[in-house]
């Protein structure tokens, strides 16, 4: 198992790069983005159930909620972000996520916005488009100053962009994951707080060297 990790480990900047190049970054599967990264299998498959069940229970308090909490976990770290209209819908959120019992840290960094500001990022996020920077609202922005920072890390050299999850909420972002070193965080930073329209940044993220076979 260990041969398969560092082979991989090894391979990914190759396979990145060629992927660049041949212009399919943007159709990379979950498979070959989660072979690539540096959680174990059993993370993986964790994460995935954590996620996979505050989405389940999301759309069974509120179909609605789906389209405004954003859901992130890494290493059974969960980053809640996104806008609500009600602090007591916030806490129920953090709550469905404390209840699932596999968490060891939740952030919670949903905002609390008006009910308008709130339907309004509901409608932009149906018919989101990310290539343009002006729309409906700030929301339509948000999703703009996500797909710039994807492209910004995904060719950033000494940067390992699947081991990052990030969100934009009204020009905040925010970001988990894992570095390999506070040099490589330093770099994701820069990144990202060179990006136009980020007003702040709010970092979660672990530095943890890959383990040497």
């Amino acid at each position: 198992m260990k041969l398969w990790y560092t082979t991989i480990s090894a391979a990914a900047p190759l396979l990145l790069t060629t992927l660049i190049m041949t212009g399919c970054v943007q159709v990379m599967t979950e498979t070959a983005k989660k072979a690539m990264e540096d959680r174990t299998t059993e993370d993986q498959v964790t994460d995935t159930k954590i996620s996979t069940g505050m989405l389940s229970s999301l759309s069974g308090k509120d179909k609605g909620l789906l389209l405004d909490v954003n859901v992130d976990v890494w290493e059974q770290r969960v980053m809640l972000t996104g806008t609500l209209d009600n602090p007591q819908t916030r806490q129920d959120v953090v709550q469905m996520v404390r209840a699932d019992g596999r968490a060891k840290k939740i952030y919670d960094e949903i905002q609390i916005v008006t009910k308008a500001e709130k339907e309004q990022r509901r409608e932009a996020a149906k018919n989101k488009d990310e290539a343009k920077k002006e729309g409906v609202g700030q929301s339509v922005n948000d999703f703009w100053i996500e797909t710039k920072i994807s492209a910004k890390l995904l060719s950033a050299g000494g940067v390992t962009s699947v081991n990052y999850r990030w969100r934009s909420v009204r020009n905040t972002v925010y970001l988990i994951g894992r570095a390999r070193s506070q040099a490589e965080l330093n770099t994701v930073l820069e990144k990202i707080h060179g990006t136009e329209g980020v007003v702040n940044v709010k970092p979660f993220v672990e530095i943890k060297p890959i383990a040497k076979s």
